[in-house]
């Protein structure tokens, strides 16, 4: 297809991965899309390509063999990376690229909405992360006041 240079599954979907799975609308897949792509960017060729393919578009998303999928650019360099380092994983012989649980949980931090910090919550409890390698994550991309806070607020009491 060419549309797309990078990409990794996130979001909800991307944390069964790691976790139990949990309810959720769509696939998160961020894209990285080719050099060159310029300061506007289209998703376009991507729907077009897949409708082609037998998927239809519903509201934000592109429908695929039954999965709605949102396609999503990387809006800072968390994200950016968490592409990058993505992990190679392999579903029913596909093979497939998902974020890192420690991305899951600095990207789920960062943004900071009530189920996200749920599912923070779930990765600490059930040790899917390395606490050493988040920690890096959290320090080199400024969210070490975000994380003390949700520390004092979630985990100080549990332990």
């Amino acid at each position: 297809m060419g549309f797309i240079g990078k990409y990794a599954i996130g979001g909800a979907v991307g944390a069964t991965f790691y976790l139990a799975p949990a309810a959720t609308v769509d696939l998160d897949l961020f894209v990285l899309l080719p050099e060159g792509s310029g300061l506007l960017v289209s998703l376009s060729p991507i729907y077009e390509y897949l409708k082609a393919h037998g998927g239809t578009v519903e509201d934000e998303y592109i429908v695929v063999e039954g999965w709605p999928l949102q396609f999503l650019l990387p809006g800072n360099a968390l994200e950016h990376e968490a592409i990058d380092q993505a992990v190679a994983t392999n579903i029913e012989g596909v093979p497939t690229r998902v974020m890192s649980a420690e991305h899951l949980v600095a990207i789920a931090l960062n943004t900071g909405r009530a189920k996200d910090f749920i599912r923070i919550l779930q990765f600490m409890e059930q040790a899917a992360v390395d606490l050493e390698k988040l920690n890096d994550i959290v320090e080199r991309h400024h969210l070490s006041a975000k994380w003390d806070t949700f520390e004092q607020r979630f985990l100080r009491g549990s332990r």
